[in-house]
């Protein structure tokens, strides 16, 4: 029966992230059989890739297509560094495989849109992972959509990631030079904290807008309109060295009439017990909703304890599984997913209007 194949599943890269890959693989229906990547990258990046392979017990072929097509695989997982994920995505798709992708989508709009058409040119299911299916939103969208707070007026999203990002602004001396973003990304990988894995500056706009942007799309269902953004590197001296934001806010107008606000930024591991601030805020015609976004927790304390161990931990989490288990379901029914090629184009549209918006002053009219 359909809903007992396995798909066969090909991490193409894994130099940014693993966790895609254990994420979709820890669903019974996904095995991940091959790594793959490029020959051409360079020898930190074969090596990464190569600890991937060694971990699943899975080979690791340096020709992208060749594995696509010699392992019959179903399933394409991309994340690479944020420049190729469309690339890598692209190739898979026009060889007929479906594609999870990590954020964000690209730093190229042209990229993006030549995406959208190869998925829908091909056919295939494409899903950006995200954070939608944490209990939290989850229940914030069934409140929702059982009427508990009428029509929604406006949501209020707070997204701080409680993460460092090298030396604390201010605290170098004049006439260093400035600190590079690519090796410090690179090295970041040790502890998760290289989010914005490229040779492109990323600011938190474009590398984390992604998570409370797909919370409103997801809770309102309505396109954004225009966007007013402010934005400035205000904790870390790797951003402000590069001229990006670690902390930036969005205002936004929605199809329909509501209004979105975002904060969000990377606020250094110091202000916070776990992984940082993250609530919604949701006010209707007829009530209001506060959405803590880490809940359920519990919180750990005891003698001894490491200072950067974090004190409450998510329990109940089951986002991974969920995101696997919906794109197992999209791609028996040739359904959608809850972040499509489009949707993710949209996002992406939205964190590009509101980096102009933050360099002009002015509010961005999108199309």
């Amino acid at each position: 029966m359909a809903e007992c194949l396995i798909f066969r599943c090909a991490a193409l890269s894994a130099v940014k992230h693993d966790y895609i890959a254990h994420g979709l693989t820890s669903h019974r229906r996904f095995e991940l059989v091959v790594v793959a990547d490029d020959p051409s990258v360079p020898d930190w990046a074969h090596a990464r890739n190569q600890q991937l392979a060694d971990s699943f017990k899975v080979p690791y072929i340096r020709d992208v297509e060749q594995a696509l097509r010699e392992f019959n695989v179903d399933v394409a997982i991309v994340s690479s560094e944020a420049e190729r994920h469309c690339d890598l995505s692209i190739r898979a798709a026009k060889l007929g495989k479906h594609v999870v992708q990590d954020k964000p989508m690209t730093t190229q709009r042209s990229e993006a849109e030549r995406l959208v058409q190869a998925v829908e040119a091909s056919g295939v299911r494409f899903m950006m992972w995200n954070r939608n299916f944490v209990p939290a939103v989850v229940h914030a969208k069934e409140q929702i959509d059982t009427g508990v707070v009428g029509k929604v007026r406006a949501v209020h999203i707070d997204f701080y990631f409680a993460k460092d990002a090298g030396p604390p602004i201010g605290s170098r001396l004049p006439g260093y030079p400035p600190l590079n973003w690519h090796a410090n990304q690179i090295a970041a990988h040790i502890d998760g904290s290289d989010g914005g894995l490229g040779r492109t500056p990323m600011g938190e706009i474009t590398n984390e807008g992604i998570y409370p942007l797909g919370y409103l799309q997801m809770l309102t269902g309505s396109p954004v309109r225009k966007v007013f953004a402010r934005a400035t590197a205000h904790f870390h001296q790797l951003y402000a060295d590069n001229g990006i934001e670690d902390l930036g806010s969005m205002t936004l107008e929605l199809e329909g009439g509501a209004v979105g606000t975002i904060a969000l930024g990377r606020i250094g591991a110091a202000s916070h017990p776990s992984g940082g601030e993250m609530k919604i805020r949701i006010i209707g015609d007829g009530g209001a909703l506060l959405v803590n976004e880490a809940s359920p927790t519990v919180e750990i304390y005891y003698r001894n304890q490491p200072p950067k161990e974090h004190r409450q931990r998510r329990v109940a989490n089951e986002n991974d599984r969920r995101l696997a288990d919906h794109f197992a379901t999209a791609i028996d029914t040739a359904g959608p997913t809850i972040m499509d090629a489009r949707a993710s184009l949209a996002i992406f549209n939205v964190c590009a209007a509101a980096i102009e918006s933050a360099r002009t002053g002015k509010a961005i009219t999108l199309p």
